[in-house]
C-alpha cells in the first residue's frame, strides 16, 4: 500500500483505513505504553511529593503522550503517522476534544474532592479507547476501555488512595501495550 492510496479517487475501505492505522503507529502500542508511563510516573510523584503536583504530572506528561508516541512508533520501526488521506484521521482529531472536555471535568472533579481526579480520568481515557476499536480494528481497544472504566469506578466506590490510583492505571496500560507491541510484530 502506497503513502498516497487515500488521496486518490477511488474509495477507500474501513479495513484500509484501519490497516493503515494498525501499521503507522504499530496497533497504538507506542501510545499506550507512553500513557502508562505518565501515569506511573504520577504515581511515583503521589508517593515521593504531593497528590497534588501527581495531578500536575499526569496533565503534563498527558500533553506529550501523542509526541513521545509517535516517536516511539519510529523508533520500533513504524512510520508514526498515518497516510495523508486516510478517513480515520477525523476520527482521531473527534476523540482529542472529548478528551480535553473530559480532563476539564476530571479537574472540576479534583476541586471538590482530589482522590476523584485519577478514577475520572481513567474513566475519559477510558471512554476514549472504545473509540481505537475504530481506528484500530482491534477488539483489544474495547476490552482495555472497559477495564479502565471498571477500574476507575471501583477505586472511586473503594475509596482507593491516590497513588493506587495511578499506579493502577498505568500498571494497566503497560500490560496492554505489551500485548497490543507484541499483535503489531505478528
Amino acid at each position: 500500500m502506497s503513502n498516497n492510496v487515500f488521496s486518490s479517487s477511488v474509495a477507500l475501505s474501513l479495513r484500509d483505513a484501519q490497516a493503515d492505522m494498525r501499521v503507522g503507529y504499530r496497533c497504538g502500542a507506542p501510545g499506550v505504553a507512553v500513557s502508562g508511563a505518565v501515569w506511573l510516573v504520577a504515581g511515583g510523584v503521589a508517593l515521593g511529593v504531593s497528590h497534588q503536583a501527581a495531578v500536575w504530572a499526569l496533565l503534563i506528561g498527558g500533553a506529550m503522550i501523542h509526541p513521545l508516541g509517535m516517536l516511539l512508533a519510529r523508533l520500533t520501526g513504524a512510520r508514526g503517522s498515518h497516510a495523508p488521506g486516510n478517513p480515520l484521521a477525523s476520527l482521531a482529531g473527534e476523540g482529542t476534544v472529548w478528551l480535553l472536555a473530559g480532563i476539564v471535568i476530571a479537574y472540576g472533579l479534583h476541586l471538590l474532592r482530589l482522590e476523584w481526579f485519577f478514577p475520572a480520568m481513567l474513566l475519559v481515557i477510558g471512554g476514549r479507547y472504545f473509540t481505537f476499536q475504530t481506528l484500530y480494528g482491534l477488539r483489544t481497544y474495547w476490552v482495555l476501555g472497559g477495564l479502565l472504566c471498571a477500574l476507575g469506578m471501583a477505586l472511586v466506590v473503594t475509596s482507593a488512595p491516590v497513588p493506587v490510583a495511578a499506579l493502577s492505571g498505568g500498571a494497566l496500560e503497560v500490560v496492554f501495550a505489551l500485548w497490543l507491541y507484541r499483535r503489531s510484530k505478528g
